[in-house]
Order: C-alpha cells, then structure tokens, then sequence
C-alpha cells in the first residue's frame, strides 16, 4: 500500500512540474512522437537553431534587431581569442604587471593591437549586450513562452557587466 502512496505522489508532482509554466518555457512542445513535434522541438530549441520556423517578412529587416545578439557573440570570441594571447605574456603580480605590460607593448609583436582590440572589444561587448537586451525588452520577447530565454539573457548581462568591472 506504501509503494502505490508513493507511486502516486511522485505521478501527482511530475505532473504539476511538467504542466507549469517554468517547464513550459523551457520545453515548449511535448514528447516528439510525431514527424510535427520531431521538427517542432528542434526548430525551437535555441541551442540547435537561432532563429524560429517562422519568421516575420519585418523581423528580417536588418533595422529590427541589429544584430545586436550576433554582433555580441562575436566580441565574446574575439575577447576570448585575445585573452588566451595575453595570458601567455601577463602575469598579474603587482611587482611584475608593469613590466608584463611594456614587453607586451615593446618586444611581442603586435602586443600593443592585441591588447587594444581586447580593451575595446570588452567595451563594445557591454554596449551591445546593454542595447541588445534593451530592443528584446521594448519588443516583448520576455513574454511567454519565451521568457526562459529572457532569464537566460538576464544572467548573461549580469555576468557580462561583473565581468566588466573586474
């Protein structure tokens, strides 16, 4: 009689779990039974596509996002690519930093390019994160069923203005 009890619970709350509203946003169709749900679900995963099945004609005007999303994600690569240069050459120890820095400048070759398209890449990055989530924001994209996507990207600006005041 226990095991039933249990059974029983453990149905009753997967179910709500399944049936609100959080696991809706992240899983927006069900069990891909069917050729429609197989290319639903993998149309709408944001990690297999970036954009939807079905897209506006004015969605893809260049004016309507920017690229703003795209034009990020390629500031995180080329301040990735940087970074992983300048490790190699700095050291960050107080008595060593400065020296790091004008070997860098002097004896690498095109340290100094490197060093400014890292500094200026991290710049660039947080404006475009800050616009990017300000045209998602005035658009409504957070609206259901999208809205794990909205805290997704709220994290990511977070993490991004931290990492910008290190």
């Amino acid at each position: 009689m226990g095991s039933t009890t249990k059974k029983s619970l453990l149905d009753t709350m997967t179910q709500k779990m399944v049936e609100s509203q959080v696991w809706r946003s992240i899983f927006r169709h069900g069990y891909p039974d069917t050729p429609l749900n197989q290319s639903l679900v993998m149309m709408g995963n944001v990690f297999l596509h970036l954009h939807p099945v079905k897209v506006s004609r004015q969605a893809m005007k260049i004016t309507y996002t920017w690229c703003m999303g795209g034009i990020s994600f390629f500031l995180f690569l080329l301040l990735t690519l940087t970074g992983v240069f300048l490790m190699f050459f700095y050291i960050p120890e107080t008595h060593v930093a400065y020296q790091n820095i004008n070997q860098l400048d002097s004896a690498v070759s095109f340290g100094n390019l490197v060093r400014n398209m890292h500094r200026w890449a991290a710049h660039l990055m947080v404006v475009s994160v800050t616009l990017h989530m300000i045209r998602v924001f005035y658009h409504g994209a957070y609206k259901p069923p999208r809205e794990f996507n909205w805290v997704v990207g709220v994290l990511l600006f977070f993490v991004t203005l931290f990492l910008s005041c290190l």
